[in-house]
């Protein structure tokens, strides 16, 4: 084990210096923590909605210890509504991660803001190292994680397009995936102190450079962390319960709440049609999209398959 902890740290480390950026899209958790603390000259940008959620207090806490450069960019939920639009037409998805996604959008459009062209994140992390809490429940995590690192996707390269940004990602270089692929699941879910981590094996590796309460911290979704859950309810009360009960009826599309019936509405208006599957492409059950033979999360609407499929 301490064979494969070394190499990590020596790999990522090398991988950072790889993907050196300006910016760094830092919500003080655990991914992106562990790249500040390799490399704390990026100026770090963090995103919150008011003073909704707990990323700014760990990213505070996680500035001061490195002494980074720290901007902290703070959002009201006017802001937010006027931004979901824009961030659907650039994704060309009604997927319920838009609350995720906008996030990057205004850290993305902050590090626009103040001249910097190129942003490392975090992306990567959870899916190569077991970090969310649904893979603790999987039968054969090892084959999973093996399946999305061949299909590994993120808003955050769209979103950097639109904003002319270069999106570096460390724990998306071929070393650290091919790295991944061989650490056992039994070192990436693991507990410690009587509690069950994800990401056991990243937060051993680097729990002598980091705060422990920083290491050790709980996963928080970024939604959650940058207090973007706000907007969920705030967009569910946009659509009344008899509008949504009739649609559910009535749409071949499958809505999985009247918030992401929301987006759906927006994503006609400013998008259009939703695309009819091409040839070799298969049909997504949730809205009629075509998805690849492989893809098993439909990006367009967010309807996941069974991924041995």
């Amino acid at each position: 084990m301490r064979d494969i902890i070394f190499e990590l740290k020596v790999k990522l480390t090398e991988s950072v210096e790889r993907n050196r950026a300006a910016g760094l899209l830092f919500s003080g958790g655990l991914d992106s923590a562990v790249l500040a603390a390799i490399n704390p000259r990026p100026k770090a940008i963090s995103v919150s909605l008011k003073s909704y959620g707990e990323d700014i207090r760990y990213s505070n806490s996680v500035a001061r210890f490195l002494s980074m450069k720290h901007f902290h960019k703070s959002v009201d939920t006017e802001e937010v509504m006027e931004a979901i639009p824009e961030v659907v037409k650039i994704l060309k998805s009604f997927d319920l991660a838009i609350p995720n996604d906008i996030v990057v959008y205004f850290g993305l459009k902050y590090a626009n803001e103040i001249g910097i062209k190129e942003v490392m994140t975090g992306d990567g992390s959870d899916e190569l190292f077991g970090g969310y809490s649904f893979m603790q429940k999987k039968d054969d995590l090892g084959a999973y994680i093996k399946k999305i690192s061949q299909k590994m996707n993120f808003s955050s390269n769209e979103l950097g397009d639109f904003f002319n940004i270069e999106i570096k990602q460390p724990f998306m270089d071929k070393k650290i995936i091919d790295l991944a692929l061989k650490i056992p699941t039994t070192l990436k879910i693991k507990r410690e102190n009587s509690r069950l981590h994800g990401k056991w094996i990243l937060r051993k590796a680097f729990e002598d450079i980091l705060p422990e309460e920083i290491a050790w911290q709980d996963k928080r979704a970024l939604e959650h962390g940058s207090g973007m859950t706000k907007i969920r309810e705030i967009v569910s009360s946009k659509v009344c319960d008899e509008e949504f009960k009739k649609v559910s009826k009535t749409s071949s599309i499958k809505f999985m709440s009247k918030e992401h019936y929301y987006y759906y509405k927006i994503y006609r208006n400013v998008v259009g049609e939703i695309p009819k599957p091409e040839r070799g492409e298969k049909k997504c059950l949730g809205c009629g999209t075509g998805m690849g033979p492989g893809d098993f999360h439909c990006k367009l609407c967010g309807n996941i398959l069974d991924w041995r499929l």
